[in-house]
C-alpha cells in the first residue's frame, strides 16, 4: 500500500573528506545524533550529500540511515550512485540499479557539514542514543560484556573488521563477547575467508542471525554490568537487565575494547580497511516462493496454533467519551516502555495475552486498571510529556493499548512513527495547546472528552474537562487520518 506522510523538510548533511583508520560510519551517525538529538526532528528528511559520500560503501551508508529512526526523522537518504551500482552488481543485481542523485543546485531547508577526517570514535551513554560522549572520555572504563552485530552493524565489512582486530589474540578473560551476523551470506563469507575461525579462537560466541540481544531476547547482561553494543538503542531495560549500563559503539571500538576488557580507542592500533567484495556468494535455496505470488490466494486457510489469536479490530469513535487518565508518564517514553519485547515477545501473535504487559516497566498494574475501566464503560487515556513513542516502530505499542480501551493519547509531543501507528489503531493523538496543562492531570483522574468525534471531524481542537479545570488539546489531522480515526482504525475501515 501507499505511505501517507506530510511533505517533509529536507536537511542536507554534507560529508567532506574521508574517515581516518579506526573510525567508521557508526561514529558518523553518533556525531549527527550529538548535533540533533533524539527529538525535534519530526517532519525532516536527512539527505547525505557531499564528496565524502563516495568514500562510504553501501553497508556503511545503511548503518547511518538505520539510526535515522533514533533521530526521529521521516527518513534518511543517500544517493544511488556508482558505489550503489558496484554493490548491486556484486550481489548479482546489476539490472536493479537506478541512478538517483540530487539535481545540480538543489536547495535545502537546512545544512549541516561534517568533516569526516575530524570525526572521532564516539559512543552513546545510558540510557539514550542521544547521550553522546567521546570514546576518549570513557577510556579505561571497565567493561563486562560486548555484543557485536544487530541490524545496525552486522555486515561482512563490520564483522571482518572485528576479526582483523582479534586475529591471533584472545578477548579479556572477564569479558563476554557475542557476535550476531546480519545474514547467512555474511556467515558464509566469514567462513570462507577464515574470519569465523579467528573469532572462535579469540573466545567469541557466535549467535543467531536475528533481532536478538538488542531487544533482550537473549544475552542479557549481568546485574549492574557495563555492556558495549553495536546496535542502535540503549533504552533502560531494553537489554533485558534494567540495571545494566549499555553504551552504543562502533564495531571497531567494540573489538579494541574486547581485548582488554576496558573501553579502548580503536584508532590506537587500527586495522586495514576491508574492501567492498567484488562478488557476494548468492544462495537463495532457503527461500520459498508461492506459485501464485502476486495473484492472491482465495480461500487459503490460515493455520493458527493455540498461542495465535485473531487481531482485534477497533470500533467507530464515539460522539463523547467519559475517560480515565490510566497512566501519566514523563518525557522520552519509548515503545520499549509501552510494549516490552525480550521475554514478552513470544506473545506478539496473541494480543489479549501480550496486552497484559503494556507499560510493564512503568506500571505493572496498567493492564488491570484499563480492563477495570473498560468494564465500567470508561475509555482510557494516556498522558505523556515530550517525544512520546520514541524508538522502534512496533505496532503492538498501539495495537495492545487499543485492545485495552485506550482511545486517546494526550502528550506534549508524539514521535512521527508512533503517531501514525496510533491513528492506524483508532487512538487519537492529541497534543496540549499549552504544555503547562500537563500539570493539571494526575494518573487516575476522570476526564470528559465531550465532542471528541466532532473535534476529529473538524479542526481537531477539543476542550477536556478534568478535576483541576478544563484545558484544550489539538490533533492536526489529514482527511485520511480523520477517516481512519472515525472508523476506529485502519482494519476497521476496510
Amino acid at each position: 500500500g501507499a505511505f501517507h506522510i506530510p511533505t517533509p523538510k529536507v536537511r542536507a548533511i554534507v560529508l567532506n573528506g574521508k574517515l581516518k583508520k579506526g573510525v567508521s560510519a557508526k561514529d558518523v551517525i553518533l556525531k549527527v545524533l550529538e548535533k540533533y538529538g533524539t527529538k525535534g526532528n519530526v517532519g525532516w528528511i536527512f539527505e547525505y550529500t557531499g564528496p565524502g559520500v563516495a568514500t562510504l560503501d553501501v553497508p556503511s551508508r545503511a548503518t547511518i540511515t538505520n539510526m535515522g529512526a533514533e533521530l526521529g526523522v521521516t527518513t534518511s537518504v543517500f544517493p544511488s550512485d556508482a558505489v550503489t551500482k558496484q554493490f548491486l552488481s556484486a550481489q548479482g543485481r546489476a539490472k536493479d540499479f537506478v541512478k538517483i542523485v540530487a539535481d545540480k543546485g538543489a536547495k535545502y531547508d537546512d545544512t549541516f557539514v561534517v568533516d569526516l577526517a575530524k570525526v572521532e570514535p564516539m559512543m552513546a551513554a545510558p540510557h539514550s542514543p542521544g547521550n553522546i560522549v567521546t570514546v576518549k572520555s570513557m577510556k579505561g572504563t571497565k567493561v563486562n560484556q560486548i555484543m557485536i552485530g544487530s541490524c545496525t552493524n552486522s555486515s561482512y565489512r563490520d564483522i571482518r573488521t572485528v576479526a582483523l582486530y582479534l586475529k591471533g589474540k584472545h578477548v579479556a578473560d572477564d569479558v563476554e563477547v557475542g557476535i550476531a551476523c546480519g545474514s547467512r551470506q555474511v556467515i558464509n563469507m566469514l567462513a570462507k575467508d577464515g574470519s569465523l575461525a579467528i573469532l572462535h579462537a579469540a573466545g567469541c560466541r557466535m549467535l543467531e542471525n536475528a533481532c536478538g540481544f538488542c531487544i533482550g531476547a537473549h544475552m542479557s547482561p549481568r546485574t549492574g554490568a557495563v555492556s558495549l553494543r553495536t546496535n542502535n538503542r540503549n533504552f533502560e531495560g531494553r537489554s533485558g537487565t534494567k540495571s545494566a549500563q549499555v553504551y552504543l559503539v562502533s564495531p571497531e571500538t567494540a573489538a579494541a575494547s574486547a581485548l582488554t576488557g576496558k573501553v579502548e580507542l580503536p584508532t590506537k592500533k587500527p586495522v586495514a580497511a576491508v574492501p567492498s567484495p567484488k562478488k557476494f556468494p548468492i544462495d537463495d535455496s532457503m527461500f520459498l516462493y508461492r506459485a501464485t505470488a502476486g495473484k492472491g490466494v482465495k480461500g487459503a486457510e490460515i493455520v493458527r496454533g493455540p498461542n495465535i489469536a485473531q487481531v482485534p479490530k477497533g470500533v467507530p469513535l464515539a460522539k463523547d467519551l467519559s475517560a480515565v487518565a490510566a497512566i501519566k508518564v514523563g518525557d522520552k517514553i519509548t515503545t520499549d516502555h509501552i510494549m516490552p519485547a525480550g521475554a514478552r515477545l513470544k506473545f506478539r501473535s496473541n494480543i489479549p495475552e501480550y496486552a497484559k504487559f503494556v507499560f510493564e516497566p512503568c506500571d505493572p498494574k496498567f493492564h488491570d486498571k484499563c480492563m477495570a475501566n473498560k468494564e465500567k464503560g470508561l475509555a482510557n487515556v494516556i498522558v505523556a510529556g515530550e517525544s512520546y513513542g520514541q524508538g522502534s516502530s512496533r505496532e503492538h505499542a498501539a495495537l495492545c493499548p487499543m485492545y485495552l480501551g485506550v482511545k486517546a493519547v494526550i502528550a506534549k509531543s508524539i514521535e512521527r512513527i508512533h503517531r501514525a501507528n496510533l491513528i492506524n489503531f483508532g487512538i487519537v493523538p492529541f497534543s496540549f495547546e499549552n504544555p503547562k496543562d500537563y500539570d493539571k492531570i494526575a494518573a487516575g483522574d476522570k476526564l470528559e472528552l465531550k465532542g471528541i468525534r466532532a473535534a476529529v471531524e473538524g479542526d481537531g481542537v477539543l476542550e477536556v474537562k478534568g478535576p483541576k479545570g478544563s484545558f484544550r488539546v489539538k490533533a492536526s489531522l489529514s482527511d485520511r487520518e480523520k477517516h481512519l480515526l472515525l472508523c476506529g482504525g485502519l482494519l476497521a475501515s476496510l
